[in-house]
């Protein structure tokens, strides 16, 4: 039977797009994994462990395709899966099951992950080759360095394809020995061409962040959490001089969400971006224009 009723948060979400003439939503930072590790996913968030920091009550909880049909209530016509991998031997696991994802899921980007083992360079080729849109890297849950010397050749094939990168680097929610801008930067000099979506724009070290984003051409940010409440709370303010150079970077902002695994309404992502005051043709090309135009879609 044919689901009729849409998600209660979906007419907030709707409003907001039509308000500012959207054809819908681009949201490069959104989460589908395997339901055994979602779960586990899922169980930390539930638990607010070491690696979380606190109170972190999910506000969508489903199976994918559930929650793919409640980002298509949204409006969202474009969405990723971002596996990552936190050991070795996991990253083709969940390439496997993402490739699966993106076949039979509209809207969704071909994604992938990679991790610092033998091999990494030559899958990541391979999934290239089939097509992958997008890889995440997410080095406070792998524990390891973006410059480990077994990436090296991984980072070489994806600069040269110019497949976008989400990586997560920046040190929120808690840091540890493999986060910061830093190996970021070393990496972007050994690898000027990579094209890299920081995430969560790089909470808490935005000044950092946006100024990589500034140096290197291909460089983006993700607005992943950033500027919401629950961000504010846990000592996540951006900066407020850094608003003119965040508007002046136009087409290097996209819009994310973390969905499904967020504490408030989806919407209020969106209202977060709003009261920035930075206009409504940098809200449409944070939200739409931008993803669009990196993507081909």
């Amino acid at each position: 039977m044919q689901r009729v009723e849409l998600h209660p948060d979906a007419a907030a979400v709707r409003d907001w797009t039509e308000r500012l003439t959207l054809p819908g939503l681009f949201d490069v930072h959104t989460h589908f994994l395997p339901p055994r590790v979602f779960a586990k996913v899922r169980a930390q968030f539930d638990l607010a462990g070491p690696a979380i920091g606190r109170p972190w009550p999910l506000r969508y909880r489903d199976t994918d395709v559930r929650l793919a049909e409640i980002l298509g209530e949204f409006g969202v016509r474009h969405f990723s899966a971002l596996p990552y991998a936190h050991k070795a031997e996991m990253a083709e696991f969940l390439n496997d099951w993402a490739a699966d994802f993106a076949s039979r899921t509209p809207g969704a980007l071909h994604c992938g992950t990679f991790f610092p083992e033998p091999g990494a360079a030559a899958y990541v080729s391979e999934r290239i080759a089939s097509g992958l849109e997008l890889f995440k890297v997410h080095v406070q849950v792998g524990a390891f360095h973006v410059t480990d010397p077994l990436l090296d050749d991984a980072w070489g094939v994806v600069a040269e394809a110019g497949t976008p990168v989400v990586l997560h680097a920046g040190s929120g929610p808690v840091p540890n020995a493999y986060t910061g801008p830093g190996p970021v930067a070393e990496l972007l000099r050994r690898h000027p061409r990579l094209q890299l979506v920081i995430a969560h724009m790089g909470a808490p070290e935005y000044r950092e962040f946006l100024e990589l984003a500034e140096t290197y051409e291909r460089v983006r940010l993700d607005t992943t959490m950033a500027f919401t409440d629950f961000f504010d709370e846990m000592g996540g303010v951006f900066p407020a001089d850094l608003l003119p150079r965040l508007e002046a970077l136009g087409e290097k902002v996209l819009l994310g969400s973390d969905f499904p695994n967020i504490p408030y309404p989806y919407a209020h992502q969106l209202e977060s971006l709003e009261r920035l005051g930075l206009g409504e043709e940098w809200l449409r090309a944070v939200c739409w224009e931008n993803g669009t135009r990196l993507f081909g879609r």
